[in-house]
């Protein structure tokens, strides 16, 4: 039975991956901040509930200690969007800028160090989930853009770097999430679609393994539509 380490499993894209992966029987270990929302969805969903931050590095070494010697697929999902409503990014607060960098680049970095030797022993994908903010410069979502152009860069060269691993970042395109809504506060977001309208472009680059590199969900879904 395949294995997957999911950030971010409790809520939105996260929870929707790890839904479609249970359904397919894999293993799944998910992983969240806040540990009653992680612990409910994994008990609906069935998946195994490792509450934690990522940007903790006891938490992410308890990680890679629970995948085991052997995994299949790490989606490195969980981020934050900073400071709502969006500043400017020359009058952003230091410490944010600091906590958006640490949670966005510096600790799916770390995490995927750690399960390198765990995802080369099993020839596994390393999916990083990324954004269009991290090749267009929007007013205002500057911390979070530059955040994921570093993870989008640093994914690219771990590709590079381990030829037998299928490394992806994966731009999921605008989704109904709760940190969709913090970058719009007070606004109606209910025209994106759902975070499982997503889950099929995932899907995809599980089962055909193209060659390693940056991936649009909207261009991936385009193939898999009747």
């Amino acid at each position: 039975m395949p294995a997957a380490v999911i950030t971010g499993a409790s809520a939105g894209l996260g929870r929707a991956l790890a839904a479609a992966l249970v359904r397919r029987e894999w293993t799944v270990l998910g992983t969240g901040r806040g540990e009653a929302a992680l612990r409910a969805a994994a008990d609906e969903l069935g998946f195994t509930a490792v509450p934690g931050d990522v940007t903790d590095p006891v938490h992410r070494a308890a990680l890679a200690e629970a995948a085991g010697p052997r995994l299949d697929l790490l989606v490195n999902n969980a981020s934050t969007l900073g400071v709502s409503p969006l500043p400017p990014l020359g009058d952003y607060p230091d410490d944010e800028l600091q906590a958006v960098f640490r949670t966005n680049v510096f600790a799916p970095l770390g995490l995927a160090r750690l399960l390198l030797p765990a995802l080369t022993a099993a020839r596994g994908t390393l999916v990083s989930v990324s954004s269009d903010a991290a090749v267009e410069p929007y007013e205002g979502w500057g911390a979070y853009g530059s955040a994921k152009a570093a993870l989008d860069h640093a994914t690219a060269v771990l590709g590079v770097e381990n030829s037998a691993l299928a490394v992806y970042a994966v731009d999921p395109g605008d989704l109904r999430t709760a940190m969709h809504q913090l970058a719009f506060p007070g606004e109606d977001i209910s025209d994106r679609p759902l975070p499982e309208t997503a889950v099929p472009a995932f899907l995809r680059l599980l089962d055909e393994r193209p060659p390693s590199g940056r991936y649009r969900a909207a261009e991936l879904l385009e193939a898999v539509r009747p």
